[in-house]
């Protein structure tokens, strides 16, 4: 074992920050806290490794190992023993691609304590859990102890269940000690299945597998059963009434409810991705005519979110993203989405009246120890949604988080808790298949299944089950077993073999060799490889030691039943193992054949270790026992009606009202989970969340572009989706609380371009506590009201869905046994295809005189049932909004259609979560148009705060007779009303006959974001925080400008276009975890070059040569997920292999070409220096100053620069998109005016005056003089940290000029480089 001391791991305001939150949990006295990394080798290192150790992981510091003083405590905090950290897998990689070969290498954090007082030899519980996620990682005290990382057991034994001789009470006992969460039915199906069929006893191989392959979370038993209500049997099952959706209206759906998403029809377009040159080997990109059709996915992760909500939601996103991969023979994940429900924040800074529901506080009310709080999971999930998105290189565009915690009881002394101590975790999204591959292509006996993706490992042991009981139920050890860990490089490997498979599936020319996939989620291989065959009426026989894996000591059921992340299984033809293996080597991505499929359906898996006598077979089992044989599940209640008392609202003051409202949880902005996440990758985005010049987070839908250019002379196609949940209005009216959802997610939706309702498609995700007659009751009657009639009367279907029918948390503490339950639960996303995505409306309002009006669909009635306002005063009302009529919502959607085609809606934003307040304020804050509303007396809290569906329209006085026209042809004459209009002021006006309020803003935006604000101070740099919310107030500051010094469309490589016999051929270079490139390839190619994808295995392999290129372009993402510093593997890889650093070196040498290096790649190439001539100077990029990955459309002003492919671009100020984690650079003052001299300062952030800004969020990375872009001395190399090449349409940049409306800002820069090679 091999110790190296390395860099402190917090920065300053870390440390700060937890010194602060241990001094004002205990009475230690903490008075200085140090932490350092220390990296930790399973085995020694030879001598010339350990100097090539120190380089990697402390860029060749040698750092002294602190050491406790007199006094000091010092605390270790490690991955969980017994696990691997995906730090760990992905450090391992990059020492072993640079020739330092290793079995595995562990960061271990040492946390050195000082206090003004003697400090125990142990730190007291509370203050350990303050260091550590007991979930995820292990505490102690001597470093030594590490060692336990690096045990490896003896491979554990196989267990047998004694049926045969204690009969069922043995599958009792087992079903507790292993947490299979079987039920009595299963019980009793397994006993007659083993004891009178089988006539054998199980394995706990086999019953875990079964476990989790019927468990509520793989099966869907609830909405699968029989219903017998008032003692009257029903005639469809929950999932009945659903598929009475698409049964009513199959409109274009190709694939619905038999794959892991479903599919629809969408546009003939130009997709591009590379293809094999024969001739030369190098896949080279181009653009393909064909069908670009859209699959869609929503799942929930709610139980791993409860106990671990970094890795819950991350994997929750992963598993989402792999679904899409998985669908038909291979799918490309495009857009993604996330939403959290939780109960009350109780923010330590910012108290709340609406926290003290009744006599019980929600605080003192308590949660479960072992689940986290509502504040750690919105701290902690969304975090851990984005980072996976943002390393897989999928950006999330569209989410919804609620806050909701009520006292529901008569008595009000809290004996019926509502709420989501148990969260609500979605993940979702689409993507884009090809229409040859929707179906999967039948397996055949003596096909080869395989596993593709990362080892097993002992992680994520009975998560399925897990998942399907209610949170509290199983013992603790249990659900620390079902804790899952994600690696998004590893996923993003996987999806580059899935699609280099996939784009071979030409029409008449299909070599995909794919022929079935499914994803590995729930239940691990045990599940995914039954499903994989049965689908295809086969069985199996599989080898589990060819199951790759990385603890010896995993029992066979562990490596069978693990939820192990990142893989996929998958059926081959035999001949084309040779093409798949290639595949996976060029990117790097383990995989393993573990056997074939049979024509006897039954699956055998085989163990040669331990099976030596033929006592140990793992598994043997029918697939009709496993998979078909279970009884249905039968369901009853009695309907009974809620008591419900009406709202009280004589004490409401409007003013507080208005700033309770803007300021409630649901309502405030969600910048604090948004601008973590990259909205910008794939250069497909035409909207995302943040609007307008100002940047506010308030879109109502997100919007892609079907590819990265149009078909000629046609506008560019797409696809859009939007979230609608109105969950508190279930303890209402749970029938009207689905209707709303299904409504407002229209309603978001509506501002696309959507040729007619129908192109819509639902997914729904129905969350509830079943088990109790109202629990039943309420699902049920839900489900009847979409499934039976809302949707059919709409003609819109519901081909894909989630449920998760536990979300009931349990617990005892002093006080007795304790439970909070949710309302029933139904989340919609709506898709569709757009017609047009420049025609997309948003709420960013325009200058000028104009006139607001209201679409309201309940025609004045405003009700506030269930509303915000409601619960800002701990209440819930007994009448609630609802659709009356489907016809209103219909003749909404074609009036917003007709309108928009017409162009005579200036500004749109649909209402929702604060009413008419919120949804005025939000359209204010887009502009900082001042906007006056003109209301009656009468309901005035009703008009500006019931949540009725609707919308508000911004329209130009010359527009609005043609409006009214369109309103009357479309019937929805009786749901417009005029409400108010502009004025000059930076203020909102609500004006009645007897009363006049006026808000500032500044005032009303400042409420609006004190939750984001709160939540990023203590999580973000304080100083960062500080100097965004100043903006709200900031009169000087304008929000984005653009001032291009250029056409914007002018072709200036056209003359050269023909100079040459053949193109100039690019380089698109990619190391593992990059995932910007093929939008840079499209920049290339469509400027005059023949791009080329060259994984950096193509150069260590010699397969592919730099000689043979003019240009080298170093792409974005996150090469070996960003461990060990952004980019610092990639650049050592190529530092550490003598004959490719020479190629480099002869590749910058060469006079006549250029080089690129954009975020991930502009932090390699700066690592490079030392082989670039007139590049000594360049600086390392590391961690932004707000500690924060940091996604934004910015301000960069080009500067007077020799770079080439900035030429004719000078002096610009232009919107760009960033998306880094790691982008400071390290410049002083005297460097920059060095740079500066000699032409090599490229870019620099600046504010609305134009001026150099290091300004949080104006310049996002705190870089000296907001440098961002720098070039050599010749101008040949060109590195920069924003993404020019998602730039490169107008319709691409989240705000621009209206007269940009063909190329955007961006295209020059590819032009520049043609132009330059002549």
């Amino acid at each position: 074992m091999t110790i190296i001391a390395g860099h402190p791991f917090l920065t300053d305001f870390q440390t700060t920050q937890l010194i602060n939150r241990l001094n004002t949990t205990t009475d230690l006295a903490i008075t200085a806290l140090s932490s350092q990394q220390v990296y930790i080798f399973s085995k020694d290192l030879a001598e010339h490794d350990y100097k090539k150790a120190i380089d990697l992981l402390n860029h060749g510091d040698d750092v002294a190992m602190q050491q406790a003083q007199d006094g000091q405590l010092q605390v270790m905090v490690s991955p969980r023993f017994g696990t691997i950290s995906p730090w760990a897998s992905k450090a391992t990689d990059i020492f072993n691609n640079c020739d330092v070969n290793i079995d595995r290498v562990e960061r271990v954090v040492v946390y050195t304590l000082t206090a003004s007082k003697p400090l125990p030899a142990k730190l007291p519980h509370d203050i350990e859990m303050m260091l550590y996620d007991r979930m995820t990682q292990s505490l102690f005290y001597d470093l030594a102890k590490a060692q336990h990382l690096f045990d490896d057991q003896e491979p554990a034994r196989l267990n047998h269940i004694d049926v045969m001789g204690a009969g069922k009470d043995a599958l009792v006992e087992a079903n507790t000690k292993f947490g299979f969460a079987l039920s009595a039915q299963d019980i009793d199906y397994l006993t007659n299945a083993y004891v009178n069929e089988l006539k054998r006893n199980p394995t706990d191989v086999e019953l875990m597998m079964f476990a989790q392959a019927n468990s509520e979370h793989c099966r869907h038993k609830i909405f699968n059963a029989e219903w017998t209500i008032d003692g009257d049997t029903q005639p469809k099952s929950l999932f009945g009434m659903i598929k009475n959706t698409f049964q009513k209206n199959p409109n274009d759906i190709l694939s619905a409810y038999k794959d892991n998403a479903a599919v629809v029809k969408g546009f003939d377009g130009l997709r591009f991705y590379p293809l094999l040159n024969s001739e030369n080997n190098h896949l080279e990109y181009g653009f393909h005519q064909e069908a670009i059709d859209i699959l869609m996915k929503v799942e929930t992760h709610n139980h791993p979110t409860a106990i671990a909500p970094y890795s819950g939601a991350a994997t929750g996103s992963g598993g989402e993203i792999r679904d899409e991969g998985a669908t038909g023979r291979g799918g490309k994940p495009k857009a993604g989405l996330a939403g959290f429900h939780v109960s009350h924040l109780q923010l330590p800074d910012m108290p709340e009246a609406w926290e003290q529901s009744g006599k019980v506080s929600t605080e003192a009310y308590g949660k479960p120890e072992r689940m986290a709080s509502a504040l750690q999971i919105m701290t902690e999930a969304p975090l851990g949604s984005a980072n996976f998105s943002n390393e897989f290189g999928r950006p999330n565009l569209v989410g919804y988080f609620r806050s909701f915690q009520l006292d529901t009881s008569a008595a009000q002394d809290g004996s019926e808790m509502r709420g989501y101590h148990k969260p609500i975790m979605i993940a979702g999204g689409y993507g884009n298949i090809k229409r040859n591959l929707v179906e999967k292509n039948p397996i055949q006996p003596g096909d080869l299944l395989i596993v593709l993706g990362g080892p097993a490992m002992q992680i994520g042991l009975g998560g399925g089950a897990a998942s399907s009981v209610d949170s509290g139920e199983l013992d603790e050890g249990l659900d620390f077993a079902s804790v899952q860990r994600d690696n998004a490089e590893m996923e993003r490997r996987c999806q580059e073999v899935i699609d280099r498979c996939w784009a071979m599936a030409k029409d008449g020319n299909d070599t995909n060799p794919i022929v079935s996939i499914h994803d590995v989620g729930a239940g691990g291989l045990s599940n995914a490889m039954p499903e994989l065959v049965n689908d295809h009426e086969l069985g199996a026989v599989l080898n589990l030691r060819k199951v790759p894996s990385l603890e010896h000591g995993m029992s066979p059921m562990a490596i069978w039943s693990n939820e192990a992340q990142e893989r996929y299984v998958l059926a081959i033809r035999p001949e084309s193992a040779e093409l798949f293996d290639s595949i996976c080597d060029r990117e790097r991505c383990p995989y393993a054949i573990l056997g074939e499929a049979t024509e006897v359906r039954e699956l055998v898996v085989d163990d040669p270790l331990l099976n030596t006598k033929g006592d140990a077979q793992p598994v043997d089992m029918p697939m009709q026992v496993l998979l078909g044989g279970t009884p249905k599940m039968q369901r009853a209640f009695k309907r009974t009606e809620p008591n419900l008392r009406p709202l009280t609202l004589d004490s409401v003051n409007l003013t507080q009202a208005v700033k309770d409202v803007l300021r409630h949880p649901t309502v405030a902005s969600k910048s604090f989970l948004i601008s973590i996440g990259d909205r910008s990758i794939t250069g497909m985005i035409v909207r995302d969340q943040y609007v307008g010049r100002y940047q506010v987070p308030v879109a109502d839908c997100a919007v892609t572009a079907s590819a990265l250019v149009a078909l000629d002379g046609q506008p560019m196609t797409g696809e859009a989706m939007s979230m609608g949940e109105r969950t508190p209005v279930a303890l209402i009216n749970p029938s009207a609380s689905a209707r709303l959802a299904v409504a407002e997610a229209i309603t978001n939706i509506a501002g696309a371009n959507i040729a007619k309702l129908s192109d819509i498609t639902l997914s729904a995700n129905w969350m509830a506590a079943t088990g109790e007659d109202k629990e039943d009751q309420a699902l049920y009657e839900g489900v009847m009201a979409v499934g039976e009639a809302l949707c059919p009367a709409l003609g819109i279907a519901i081909p894909v869905g989630k449920d998760s029918l536990s979300m009931r948390a349990n617990w005892t503490d002093e006080a007795g046994n304790k439970s909070v339950v949710s309302p029933m639960s139904l989340v919609i996303t709506a898709f569709a295809a757009v017609q047009n995505v420049s025609k997309t409306l948003t709420p960013e309002l325009t200058a000028g005189e104009t006139a607001f009006y209201r679409l309201d669909l309940s025609k004045g009635q405003f009700r506030l049932g269930g509303s915000i306002l409601a619960q800002t005063l701990s209440q819930l009302g007994d009448s609630c909004p609802d659709l009356d009529n489907p016809q209103d919502l219909i003749n909404f959607f074609n009036f917003i259609q007709q309108a928009n085609n017409q162009g005579l809606i200036a500004a749109y934003h649909d209402i929702g979560d604060g009413g008419l307040l919120a949804t005025v304020a939000e359209m204010q804050f887009t502009s900082r148009q001042g906007v006056k509303l003109v209301l009656d007396d009468a309901n005035l809290l009703g008009q500006l705060f019931a949540e009725e569906l609707g919308a508000v329209i911004q329209v130009k006085p010359e527009n609005v007779e043609a409006l009214l026209a369109v309103a009357e042809q479309t019937g929805a004459s009786d749901l417009l009303s005029l409400i108010g209009q502009s004025t000059d002021e930076d203020s909102l006006l609500i004006q009645t006959a007897s009363q006049t309020l006026t808000f500032d803003r500044a005032e009303l935006e400042t409420e609006w974001s004190k939750v984001s604000y709160h939540i990023t101070k203590g999580r973000d740099n304080p100083e960062c925080v500080e100097q965004a919310f100043a903006l709200i107030g900031d009169k000087n500051h304008q929000g984005l400008i653009a001032q291009a010094n250029y056409d914007l469309n002018q072709t200036i490589e056209a003359p050269y276009i023909n100079s040459r016999s053949v193109q100039p051929k690019v380089a698109i270079l990619r190391e593992q975890g990059v995932n910007g490139h093929v939008e840079m390839g499209a920049g290339f190619t469509r400027a005059g070059f023949d791009a080329v994808d060259v994984h950096m295995s193509d150069l260590l392999k010699g397969r592919v040569n730099l000689r043979d290129f003019d240009g080298l372009v170093a792409c974005g993402g996150f090469s070996y997920g960003d461990v060990l510093g952004a980019g610092s593997g990639w650049a050592k890889s190529i530092m550490f292999h003598d004959e490719l650093r020479m190629q480099f070196v002869r590749f910058f040498t060469r006079p006549e070409t250029f080089s690129l290096g954009v975020c991930n790649g502009c932090q390699m190439m700066s690592q490079l220096k030392d082989l670039i001539p007139g590049a000594e100077n360049f600086p390392r990029f590391v961690a932004n100053k707000s500690a924060r990955f940091e996604a934004r459309t910015v301000n960069v002003k080009i500067e007077r620069t020799k770079s080439v492919l900035l030429k004719g671009m000078q002096d610009s100020i232009l919107p760009i998109a960033v998306a880094h984690g790691e982008g400071y650079a390290t410049l002083s003052d005297t460097d920059i005016a060095g740079m500066a001299a000699h032409g090599q300062i490229a870019m620099r952030y600046v504010d609305s005056q134009g001026a150099p800004t290091e300004h949080y969020p104006l310049n996002p990375n705190g870089s000296p003089q907001g440098v961002t872009g720098i070039c050599t001395t010749d101008g040949r190399v060109t590195l920069m940290m924003p993404h020019p090449e998602r730039n490169l349409m107008a319709y691409n940049h989240s705000w621009k000029p209206e007269e940009w409306d063909q190329d955007g800002a961006w295209m020059r820069m590819f032009r520049n480089a043609r132009a330059f090679l002549r």
